[in-house]
């Protein structure tokens, strides 16, 4: 948002949601350009949480019928019948705070919203499906797989109601994360990689980190079959891939060219070169606006390595890094964004090890980016403990060697 120049305020924040305050309505397509959110909902009514505490931990039936109204449930049956005919199907999620002690009775909460929607509905003589869950399900939450297929976006169909720590919002969901586009990239794409292959979840956050948007010049310089480009492309910038390995580039150039037919980009700009990224400034001719790559992390590991050996890994990967790293200044036009993953080694010791890559890049003259940390809270209030991040890990179990996400900033 703060690449497109949209103006916001975060409003509340945890780990399950949270609440945007923004100056014009977010634009139709918001949702596939983004990488980590599963769910758009826009607000209509706010109550203090202490009302659902009161309702439904005290069991207050005042509390109960001051909830009926001032969550404005009529409205919200309102745009339900408005937007569908017949008989419909709507749901209800609950997403709640750490801080608050109504989750355990998160679920109570969604069968109080569904019936008294449902109620709602009758009294204006629509009929309504309350869709459930099955009984294995220990959150309350609708996935967005199940949106799709009901096709509750259309309809107004889905209700979120957000529980913060001191404030609970409601709304209707007005977008959804289509995971069938994630896969259609992954899978179907001409040329793969799989061992060595970057998600294009994880791309598109790389991508969008780096703030690419329409006409910037991108770069990877390690691209490998391209898909950290195939993300950029998709924002419409003017990308470049460079590798090393002439198989990588070929397949690079497939995987776009791929993309370019699929997603009909008649404008697509993009070119893929041969080189080794440690003498980059003798390929790269001209200043690019974003760099974002996942360079060479170690061999691929049959079991998780000692600690020695973990760190030889690392101390063997950094000449490479350090030789990038500063290329990578040299090319990058002023501000300027690189953003780079590093290798997280795990290790039996449970201690993993990481690469120092805030000392290389310093050296080079970028500057580290907690992004977090940008005027993007409303005034008083306490920033939440993301905010001295400068860097994201994403590992699972059967990795074992991760990923270490870095934001530097080449500043004046």
């Amino acid at each position: 948002m703060e690449a497109r120049n949209c103006k916001f305020k975060v409003t509340d924040f945890s780990r399950a949601f949270f609440i945007v305050k923004t100056e014009e309505l977010m634009y139709n397509s918001l949702m596939d350009d983004l990488g980590g959110t599963l769910k758009i909902a826009e607000t209509s009514a706010f109550v203090p949480t202490f009302l659902l505490e009161e309702a439904f931990l005290k069991e207050s039936k005042q509390a109960k019928q001051q909830l009926q109204t001032r969550l404005l449930l009529s409205s919200l049956a309102d745009k339900m019948s408005a937007a569908s005919s017949g008989k419909s199907v709507f749901g209800v999620s609950v997403y709640w705070a750490a801080e608050t002690p109504l989750n355990s009775a998160a679920n109570t909460i969604q069968r109080f919203l569904g019936s008294r929607l449902k109620e709602e509905l009758k009294k204006q003589g629509k009929k309504a499906r309350f869709m459930g869950f099955p009984r294995d399900r220990t959150q309350p939450q609708l996935t967005s797989v199940e949106v799709l297929k009901k096709g509750l976006v259309e309809t107004n169909a889905e209700i979120i109601l957000c529980i913060g720590k001191t404030q609970t919002s409601i709304g209707t969901t007005i977008a959804v994360h289509n995971p069938f586009e994630f896969q259609r990239r992954d899978v179907e794409k001409p040329a793969q990689r799989r061992i060595f292959g970057i998600s294009p979840r994880i791309a598109k956050i790389m991508v969008n980190l780096s703030h690419c948007t329409e006409g910037k010049v991108f770069l990877d310089p390690f691209c490998g079959v391209g898909n950290i480009l195939l993300e950029a492309l998709l924002t419409k910038a003017r990308v470049i891939g460079l590798d090393i390995n002439r198989w990588c580039v070929e397949a690079a150039r497939r995987n776009l060219e791929w993309l370019k037919a699929e997603y009909s980009l008649r404008e697509a700009d993009y070119g893929v070169l041969q080189g080794d990224t440690r003498r980059l400034t003798s390929k790269i001719r001209e200043e690019v606006d974003c760099i974002a790559t996942e360079p060479d992390l170690g061999p691929a590991l049959r079991q998780i390595p000692t600690a020695p050996y973990a760190e030889k890994i690392v101390e063997n990967l950094r000449p490479l890094f350090d030789d990038f790293v500063h290329e990578g200044y040299e090319v990058l036009r002023e501000n300027g964004f690189l953003v780079l993953v590093t290798p997280y080694v795990k290790t039996r010791t449970g201690k993993p090890v990481r690469m120092n890559i805030q000392e290389i890049a310093l050296k080079a003259g970028f500057q580290p980016v907690k992004p977090y940390q940008k005027p993007f809270f409303e005034e008083n209030e306490p920033l939440p403990p993301l905010s001295e991040a400068s860097s994201f890990i994403d590992v699972d179990e059967r990795h074992k060697i991760g990923r270490e996400i870095s934001i530097f900033q080449k500043t004046a």
